[in-house]
Formats: structure tokens, C-alpha cells, sequence
């Protein structure tokens, strides 16, 4: 899928989702010829219900199809990010401060990629993890490979 096309579907959700008071956390797009499939993963502080996904899917997929913007047949999926969600932008950093994350880094610290621990801060770009009480590592964002929250049970 062209890198446009995925855009267009991103500029698309956002419009739609700030409209209605939510957040666009992601937007996928995988497969080709009759097989494309788009995915949007949407929040809100209180949490998404069903009806905002719902909402968002029946909007986003009008105008999606209106303006022609995915050629071809395709699936649209809108859900929430789940208790897991994936930390992406510089936001989501300050947003969960206090939260239990893993996170996976591009380049090790002290011999690691893997750390986990609880948010213990976002400033100028560099996020703070404290991976036990008093041991804080800190990390450019440019940094993260990948993160989410982690759920504990």
C-alpha cells in the first residue's frame, strides 16, 4: 500500500476522531488487490466503548469510500488499544506517567534492550524508567524500538 494512501487514511481518521472527542492512536493498512485491510485503534480516557467504535467505522468508512481514497475492495476495523496499548508518540509518555511499561530499545543499556518498570517521566525528549525503587534509567525516545503498557494481574 502506497505510503499516500496510508496518510490519506490517517488524516481522514484523525479529522473524525478529534471531532467526536477521541484520540487516533494508530492506523494500519496491510494487504493488496481485494484483500487490504485497515485497522484504526482509538481511546479515550474513560475508555472506548462500543458505539464510538461504531461511530468512528461508519464515518471514516464513508468518506473513505466517497473519496475513493482505498482502491479496491477492503475491511475496516476500529477497536481500542486494549490494557496493553502501544506507546507511540511523545504523549502517550506523559499520558501514562506512573504506569508499569516494558519497553524494547534500539541499542542496549547496561548490556539490555528489554527493561520494564514504571513510568517515571517524559522531558525534552528523554523518557525516565524506573526499573526498581531508587534505579532510574533514562532514554532519548528516538531510542524506542517498541513499548506498551504492561497489565498487571
Amino acid at each position: 500500500m502506497p505510503e499516500a494512501v496510508t496518510s490519506r487514511i490517517e488524516e481522514i481518521a484523525q479529522r473524525v476522531v478529534e471531532s467526536e472527542g477521541l484520540e487516533l492512536v494508530e492506523v494500519e493498512v496491510k494487504g493488496g488487490g481485494n484483500q487490504r485491510f485497515v485497522r484504526i485503534w482509538i481511546d479515550k480516557p474513560e475508555g472506548v466503548t462500543h458505539a464510538d467504535c461504531e461511530l468512528v467505522s461508519q464515518q471514516v468508512g464513508t468518506i473513505l469510500d466517497v473519496e475513493d481514497v482505498v482502491p479496491g475492495r477492503y475491511t475496516l476495523e476500529v477497536s481500542s488499544p486494549g490494557v496493553e496499548r502501544k506507546l507511540l508518540k511523545p504523549r502517550d509518555y506523559e499520558r501514562f506517567r506512573g504506569k508499569k511499561v516494558k519497553v524494547t530499545l534500539r541499542e542496549a543499556i547496561e548490556a539490555r534492550r528489554h527493561w520494564e518498570g514504571t513510568l517515571a517521566g517524559f522531558d525534552n525528549g528523554i523518557i525516565s524508567l524506573e526499573v526498581q525503587p531508587g534505579n532510574t534509567i533514562r532514554f532519548p525516545f528516538d531510542q524506542v524500538q517498541k513499548a506498551n503498557l504492561k497489565f498487571d494481574w
